[in-house]
């Protein structure tokens, strides 16, 4: 018998003896299982520290005490409502609350001067008067006294809505411009820190932050 004979004959031998083997042979013992929600056991030896989280203190989150110079001040913003100053008014209280807060803001209407005030409201009874002449002034003019009416009636009837529309547009343009003041007044506690009046221009935000910040922050006189 040869070689190769030999290796043919013995390997399936060889293969039984080995299944016979691992059949008697025990199992080894099984690992134990860990649940599928909890870690495994970890020795205590071989725990990692915890790791304690550090808080970082960066300068923005840094409170620097100047937000609260506001608190019991007030600061008026005096405008004139027919000048459309109202947005104007607006964008400076809520930039002023912003920066300062707790400070007070109010807005109020600059009223123009008492003869102008008495003229604006001498103008619509002016205008609704030349309104009603141009309607009914061939029968108003008799009942005053007046047979022939003048003549600037004639003219005014000749045309009498282009009169009546030229007498309710400028009657309104006087009316407006009577009642504008053209103000923007700042006041911080009483005191006035910016005039449109006397500047001729409207305040900047950072100039009227910077004038009122000084305000604020004055020390008082105590006499």
């Amino acid at each position: 018998m040869d070689r190769a004979q030999l290796i043919l004959l013995g390997l399936p031998i060889f293969l039984f003896c080995s299944d016979l083997f691992n059949l008697f042979t025990p199992p080894p013992p099984k690992p134990q299982s860990h649940h599928p929600h909890q870690p495994p056991h970890i020795p205590h030896q071989h725990r990692p520290a915890s790791i304690i989280p550090e808080t970082l203190d960066f300068p923005s989150q840094k409170t620097s005490g100047l937000g609260a110079i506001g608190y019991g001040h007030t600061v008026e913003i005096n405008f004139c409502v027919s000048c459309s100053f109202k947005g104007t008014a607006v964008t400076m209280k809520k930039m002023l609350e912003t920066a300062f807060p707790g400070l007070d803001v109010i807005l109020a209407n600059y009223p123009p001067p008492a003869p102008k005030r008495l003229l604006a409201k001498i103008v619509p009874v002016a205008q609704m008067g030349v309104i009603g002449m141009i309607v009914a002034g061939d029968r108003i003019f008799p009942m005053i006294g007046i047979a022939q009416p003048p003549a600037w009636f004639h003219s005014l009837r000749a045309n009498r809505f282009g009169s009546m529309a030229s007498t309710w547009l400028i009657g309104n343009f006087l009316q407006s411009y009577l009642q504008s003041s053209g103000a923007f007044e700042v006041i911080c506690n009483g005191e006035l820190v910016f005039s449109k009046l006397k500047e001729g221009r409207f305040p900047g935000e950072i100039e009227l932050r910077d004038l009122i910040s000084k305000t604020l922050t004055r020390p008082s006189i105590i006499y």
